[in-house]
């Protein structure tokens, strides 16, 4: 059996999949390893050991420990201004990203000494890049700008947009399950989990989206503040001493839902202490204002709505989020049936409204198979 494996590493995390190799891989197995590099997880080095046994023990490589591997996709968070696809991983090519890093110093590093560990071990094996800003890359100009002083933009200082894996996804599996006129519309994406954004879509292009420059901007996040007035950065190194290390520790990791509620980042947790908890209630009305605002926005800049689609864990598996969200949108001819809500059914809206309410299950490893498919052959 030829098999694919997709890697998707983050700042603790390493989580991965194996695909039977096709036209349409199909899943075989799956794992991860969490907590890495904090006091009750493995460090690096034996988490990346992990990995390799794992991979020996259910795959091989190279005509070892069974019929070895086909391929290896890796989930890059950054592609910077020039990468718009998935790319096989060349020695130039992971020169060009090891530039990037100061673009995302907390996935880019990890990303890449993975794909170079592999490449160690496995000299000949195939690995691709695949990027979650590329379904952004072409956004119309105007939402790629940022206002500051013309000379950044030659540095790639821009709007990038994040999550491209899982919007890539939603938006084949919305065509495949509500045809083709639906997913060539006006479409708002709500990824919703502990990372969190929305994209605005149409014709199948990615209009506007929330994260900017980092995946730190747009909504609250389980631990990351969204959007903030950049004059904060100068009051908090004037009254309180913070340098940009630990301004950003402080905005990625210690804000959003977990900064507000001051218990937890986990969105179940705050939903269950809201009735009896102010800072709970406060953070899960925050969360939903926010998106609610996004999708208004997102309307205008589509110029109508034509559906919406929660994914992410929250936005799967959070009626009540779902519902709050979806209040005081009945201006664009949104409405929800509660009942459908609360059971989770894969379209949420009401018989009379003008705008299809969706709930897909979203699935980057999927879409990451599918494009080392694309990039390497069937």
């Amino acid at each position: 059996m030829r098999t694919l494996l997709t890697i998707n590493a983050g700042s603790s995390s390493i989580k991965f999949a194996l695909f039977e190799a096709g036209a349409a891989p199909r899943r075989l197995d799956k794992g991860s390893i969490e907590r890495i590099g904090l006091a009750d997880g493995p460090d690096p080095q034996a988490a990346l050991d992990q990995l390799l046994q794992w991979i020996q023990a259910r795959a091989g490589a190279g005509g070892s420990g069974g019929d070895g591997l086909t391929a290896v996709a890796h989930r890059i968070v950054h592609g910077g201004p020039r990468y718009s696809a998935p790319v096989r991983l060349t020695p130039a090519v992971v020169t060009e990203l090891k530039a990037l890093s100061p673009f995302d110093p907390e996935h880019l590093p990890e990303e890449l000494r993975l794909a170079q560990a592999l490449a160690e071990r496995y000299p000949d094996l195939p690995q691709v890049a695949c990027f979650d800003t590329a379904f952004h890359h072409d956004m119309p100009r105007v939402a790629q700008l940022l206002a500051l002083p013309r000379r950044y933009q030659a540095q790639g200082l821009r709007r990038y947009g994040f999550h491209g894996l899982s919007y890539a996804y939603l938006m084949q599996e919305l065509e495949r399950e509500a045809g083709t006129p639906a997913a060539q519309g006006r479409v708002v994406l709500a990824h919703l989990g502990n990372g969190a954004s929305l994209a605005a879509v149409r014709a199948g292009r990615s209009v506007d989206t929330s994260m900017g420059f980092t995946p730190v901007a747009g909504i609250p996040m389980s631990t990351r503040s969204g959007d903030l007035d950049p004059g904060i950065v100068w009051y908090l190194a004037r009254t309180e001493g913070l340098d940009a290390k630990r301004f950003n520790q402080l905005v990625n990791a210690e804000s959003g839902l977990l900064g507000l509620s001051e218990t937890s980042p986990d969105m179940r947790d705050l939903l269950a202490r809201e009735a009896t908890d102010q800072r709970a209630h406060d953070a899960v009305e925050l969360f939903c204002y926010q998106v609610r605002k996004w999708i208004g926005a997102f309307a205008a800049a589509l110029g109508g709505l034509d559906t919406l689609v929660f994914a992410g864990g929250i936005g799967e598996h959070a009626a009540p989020v779902r519902a709050r969200v979806c209040e005081g949108l009945d201006f664009l001819g949104l409405a929800v049936d509660a009942s459908r809500n609360a059971a989770h059914a894969r379209l949420i809206s009401a018989d009379v409204s003008r705008v299809a309410v969706r709930v897909i299950p979203t699935d980057e490893e999927q879409m990451m198979a599918q494009l080392v498919v694309g990039v390497l052959g069937a």
